[in-house]
């Protein structure tokens, strides 16, 4: 393999050392030496395997093998969040577990090849499900709320005796870079942590700051990091030195049992240093002098760990040089092994953890608790009361979900029946909601966490985007993330609120590979459906939002002010994942729709009738992935299709339909109706450019 700078230094630099006199045996310190190595060698590895055309990838770990501590010292049971250059804590933790590989490991996932124990050659992450360590992509901190609620999870599961991967005096490790420290996400992670502290709620977790000074070429100011992460009251602080092995091995020992010990978040703020640039694309001379770089070598952490066994008489400069050399030898034979390991070949196999939709038959549910006839809101609650009453290990939470109840009193009731501890309100912050979720759900409970307003969810919704749904991709099916995301959505609430109380764009959810998005519209089928998330939830792993149309909530009448027939008794039959819903006879135009669009299009079809129109309206139900095979066969009997269509026209819902429908060579005519591409306005002015149903009518007509 070809010399870097860095490597040349190193071996220089020893080679000029001379032997302590006496002998003294230090065998941790040879474990945490040898872990650093690896990584090292490992770094070189992938940019050799970037020169042969077999590598994809050299992000890497030099500078940050400092690490190797957490792997060393934290228990393999210790589960693990890891930042991207923590190629030394994966070493260590490896060497803990034998019949791991993780020089072969490491370098497959770098060759994108199928022998990656973790992604498969999806993706270059570390994790590895034995060594459970989570895998994570992010770059921008955003696996900190997840940290945060896997913390909280694992004391809630301990206090409920609910069973659990982990065992419930475990420390949750989570590792994250100066840069990314400022990012609104890992504020808000430290922020709920701080928070559970301050409340005196149980939180192992141990935050793990590694500093290198820069992100990418941006510097980060000199002692920001210390000011803001010690600034977190009930978050005990501590730096360490990465060129200090012996300070960092004895400030990780410490905290990894105060965590432990006292069940409370502390940080870890590990000063590195960064070597070989961000990565092998990124050409470091253009924003520091090489002076500078070469300045960084005295503080390499290998060195300081050579440094210090050569002073203790453990090794001689031979001896750590050998060592050196063996490393490298080791790693060179896994080149050569992975250089032409066997890779994705077909969408299929790529897209395989993705799962297809709907495999599993969902069972009937029990008998609904009343037979009474209910809104769509006391739908929702009664299944949210019997799924809470049946399965031990679900949770309901988010903001004024518990006293309150809900702002529109879905949840009411349920703190008085399930107590606090299985639904609670959360901090007003919906990363921390959902990044609650994605730790409930990690440690194999069943969260159901309500986003307040749809709206509310596009400042967090990477969580779903980046996080949830990517989690059984990135693990190739070996982490999952079973939750089912309330969220209280769509318009038509009579011009209050303005865009933020209804917001019509579904878009953000409906493309993200592997999420299920149900819509309820009518309380006859709403628990129903809701149980169908649940059980998918459960059976498959999946991420599933079920998305409530807020201005059907409460609504009782159909056609006329007190006729009462839009409310119906709970139906036990399963909502089956792909199924649809098909209302009326008509057999001239076919109104395909959801959500509102059910109530409105069947309050049009009556007025069709009057006009000699006989309609059919069909309720899509699932908007992802969509119910093709049943749209397309209902479809089919029709000369006609309307596609009605509330949220927007560019983006919408509309789109997707009338795209399947000429895919499948429908022959009849299709049309739709949408709302306006615009924001929803506060006051009357909403009417003007939201669907309606005389918009309905008028398009149906013609």
């Amino acid at each position: 393999m070809t010399a870097e700078p860095l490597d040349e230094y190193f071996t220089a630099t020893v080679r000029g050392w001379s032997a302590a006199a006496g002998q003294a045996s230090d065998e941790p310190l040879l474990r945490y030496f040898d872990a650093q190595l690896q990584s090292r060698h490992l770094d070189f590895a992938a940019r050799e395997l970037q020169r042969r055309g077999a590598g994809f990838y050299t992000i890497g770990s030099s500078g940050h093998e400092a690490n190797a501590a957490l792997g060393l010292l934290s228990r393999v049971t210790d589960p693990a969040l890891l930042h991207y250059r923590s190629g030394a804590f994966y070493a260590a933790r490896a060497a803990q577990v034998p019949g791991t590989t993780p020089v072969r490991d490491v370098l497959a996932g770098c060759a994108a090849s199928t022998l990656d124990p973790i992604s498969g050659g999806r993706h270059k992450v570390f994790g590895h499900a034995e060594l459970n360590i989570l895998p994570q992509t992010s770059t921008i901190a955003s696996h900190l709320p997840r940290a945060v609620g896997t913390a909280f999870a694992l004391a809630r599961a301990a206090r409920l005796g609910l069973q659990c991967p982990w065992p419930a005096d475990s420390v949750v490790v989570c590792s994250f870079g100066d840069a990314s420290a400022n990012h609104s996400t890992a504020v808000g992670a430290l922020n709920a942590a701080a928070y559970c502290a301050y409340r005196g709620l149980p939180l192992p977790l141990l935050f793990v700051c590694e500093d290198n000074g820069l992100g990418i070429s941006v510097r980060t100011p000199e002692g920001w990091t210390e000011r803001a992460l010690s600034s977190y009251p009930g978050v005990s602080y501590r730096a360490a030195d990465g060129a200090d092995p012996i300070g960092v091995l004895a400030a990780v020992a410490d905290l990894l049992v105060a965590v432990r010990t006292a069940r409370a978040p502390a940080v870890l703020h590990l000063r590195t240093v960064r070597f070989l640039g961000h990565a092998g694309s990124d050409a470091e001379t253009a924003y520091r002098s090489r002076e500078e770089i070469a300045a960084d070598y005295a503080r390499d952490p290998l060195l300081a760990t050579a440094r210090v066994l050569v002073d203790h008489g453990t090794l001689t400069p031979a001896q750590v040089l050998e060592r050196y050399e063996a490393m490298r030898a080791v790693v060179a034979a896994e080149v050569d092994a992975v250089a032409d390991a066997p890779r994705l070949g077909s969408a299929a196999e790529v897209m395989r953890p993705l799962h297809v939709h709907g495999r599993r038959r969902v069972p009937d549910g029990p008998e609904p608790a009343t037979t009474e006839p209910c809104t769509l809101a006391q739908a929702v609650n009664g299944a949210l009361a019997g799924i809470l009453d049946e399965i031990p290990e679900s949770f309901v939470f988010g903001e004024d979900v518990a006293d309150k109840g809900g702002v529109y009193g879905l949840t009411r009731g349920l703190l008085r029946r399930f107590g606090p501890h299985r639904v609670f309100d959360t901090v007003l912050d919906e990363q921390t909601i959902l990044g609650t979720a994605l730790g409930f759900a990690v440690t194999g409970l069943l969260p159901i966490p309500e986003i307040q307003y749809l709206a509310y969810l596009h400042n967090a919704e990477d969580q779903l985007r980046g996080e949830a749904a990517s989690l059984m991709f990135f693990s190739d099916g070996r982490f999952r993330n079973p939750m089912v995301v309330r969220i209280a959505g769509l318009a038509y609430q009579r011009g209050f609120g303005g865009h933020f109380h209804n917001d019509n764009s579904v878009a953000v959810l409906r493309d993200i590979p592997g999420l299920v998005l149900a819509v309820p519209s009518h309380p006859l089928a709403a628990g129903a459906l809701l149980r169908s998330c649940v059980h998918l939830a459960r059976s498959e792993g999946r991420v599933c939002v079920f998305l409530e149309p807020i201005a059907l909530y409460h609504e009782r009448d159909l056609y006329d002010e007190g006729d009462g027939l839009w409310r119906e008794p709970p139906d036990s039959v399963a909502v089956q994942p792909g199924s649809v819903r098909l209302y009326g006879t008509g057999k001239d135009v076919l109104l395909v729709t959801f959500g509102n669009g059910v109530r409105m299009s069947l309050r049009a079809a009556r007025r069709l009738s009057a006009r000699g129109v006989q309609a059919a309206v069909l309720d899509l139900q699932w908007l992802a992935p969509l119910p093709l095979a049943e749209l397309l066969a209902c479809a089919q009997s029709f000369p006609r299709v309307l596609v009605v269509d509330e949220t927007r026209r560019s983006g919408g819902v509309s789109e997707a339909v009338v795209t399947a429908l000429v895919d499948a060579g429908y022959r009849g005519r299709i049309s739709r109706v949408t709302s306006r591409d615009s924001f929803v306005p506060l006051g009357p002015a909403a009417a003007e450019i939201l669907l309606s149903e005389d918009d309905v009518v008028s398009a149906a007509a013609e």
